[in-house]
C-alpha cells in the first residue's frame, strides 16, 4: 500500500518536469511560457522554435505520463493506484511543483498515460487528434475532440471503472484548460497549425 502511494506521488513529481522549459533551456532558447501562446507545450514550442525542439518536448511530455503508470502496472498494483498514477502525472504537467505551478494543457502527457493504460487507448487518441488536425488545421480542436472521445474509447477497451473515472476526469480538465481556445475558435480567431521553417 505504502509503495503504491509513494509511486503515485512520484508520478506527480515526474509530471512536474516541464519538458518544454527544460528543452528550451538546454537548447539556449527562450522560455515558452513567456512567448507565443504562453503554453509550455509542444505546439507552442513548434510555432516558436521549430520541429526539433517540439519533438523533444513532445517526447518528454509523453514519457512522463507513460513511465510512472507502466511502473505501477509492472509491479501489478491495483487498478485504483494505476489510474491514480495517471491522474497524478497529468496533474503534475498542469500544475508542476518545480516550475511555479505554471504548466501546460496536458495533451501529450495524457497520450502517455493512455498508452500506459492500454496501447489502443493511446493510438485511438492519436488517430482522432491527427484526423481532426488534418481536416481543421487547429491543434486545439484536435485535442478537444480527442479528449472528449477518450472516455468512450476507455469504455470500449478497458472494462475498469477506475480507468474510466480517471480518463473522464482528465478529459474534462483537458477541455477546461482549452477554454480560451474554445472562445477563439468560436470567434474565428484561433491560430491554425503552421510549421516554423
Amino acid at each position: 500500500m505504502l509503495i503504491n502511494i509513494g509511486l503515485v506521488i512520484l508520478a506527480y513529481l515526474a509530471g512536474s518536469l516541464a519538458s518544454a522549459v527544460i528543452v528550451c533551456r538546454a537548447l539556449g532558447l527562450g522560455d515558452p511560457r513567456e512567448q507565443g501562446s504562453g503554453n509550455p507545450g509542444a505546439t507552442n514550442v513548434l510555432r516558436l522554435y521549430g520541429k526539433t525542439a517540439a519533438v523533444l518536448t513532445l517526447s518528454g511530455d509523453v514519457l512522463k505520463g507513460l513511465l510512472p503508470v507502466l511502473l505501477l502496472r509492472f509491479i501489478q498494483a491495483p487498478d485504483v493506484f494505476i489510474a491514480a498514477a495517471g491522474l497524478a502525472a497529468f496533474s503534475g504537467h498542469l500544475y508542476p511543483l518545480f516550475f511555479g505551478f505554471r504548466g501546460g494543457k496536458g495533451v501529450a502527457t495524457l497520450i502517455g498515460v493512455l498508452l500506459a493504460f492500454h496501447w489502443l487507448l493511446g493510438v485511438a487518441f492519436m488517430i482522432t487528434w491527427l484526423l481532426t488536425a488534418l481536416l481543421s488545421r487547429y491543434s486545439s480542436l484536435a485535442a478537444i475532440t480527442a479528449g472528449a472521445l477518450s472516455p468512450a474509447y476507455c469504455w470500449l477497451i478497458i472494462p475498469s471503472p477506475f480507468h474510466f473515472a480517471g480518463i473522464s476526469l482528465m478529459s474534462a480538465v483537458l477541455i477546461w484548460r482549452h477554454r480560451s481556445n474554445i472562445k477563439k475558435l468560436s470567434a474565428g480567431e484561433e491560430n491554425k497549425i503552421r510549421l516554423k521553417q
